[in-house]
């Protein structure tokens, strides 16, 4: 199955994380393509995982690791049973347009509605 590198305009239906190192993060976008975007550096489970974000400031697929972002994903166990999830961002500053991309990854379609499909299929889970 091939993916194709760009994620275009499309919103994100899925995404999809192979849980382990070395695993492939990719999305279906609701126009059936299926876009590469990052890798899994560590697997921690239930703690974190570090993970290559894959895409470059242009909005397109960097298979070099040594060029791509690195995303921290967390979780923290709560009080009132519920688990709070934080992504820290760690290498923008590689980019020539990194503002440009932190309000990109900021927007509707950015991080937080991945937060927001992965709250969905936690809450399925129960």
């Amino acid at each position: 199955m091939a993916a194709q590198h760009h994620i275009g305009k499309a919103a994100l239906k899925r995404a999809i994380l192979e849980g382990r190192v070395g695993g492939r993060c990719y999305s279906e976008q609701t126009d059936a393509r299926k876009c590469d975007w990052g890798e899994i550096l560590q697997w921690e489970p239930p703690k974190r995982f570090p993970m290559a974000w894959k895409i470059t400031s242009q909005w397109q697929y960097e298979p070099d690791l040594a060029k791509s972002s690195e995303v921290e994903v967390r979780f923290t166990p709560q009080a009132d049973g519920s688990t709070r999830v934080d992504l820290e961002p760690g290498t923008f500053a590689r980019w020539a347009r990194v503002e440009s991309m932190r309000e990109m990854v900021n927007s509707e379609g950015g991080w937080g509605g991945t937060l927001q499909l992965f709250a969905a299929e936690a809450e399925k889970a129960q």
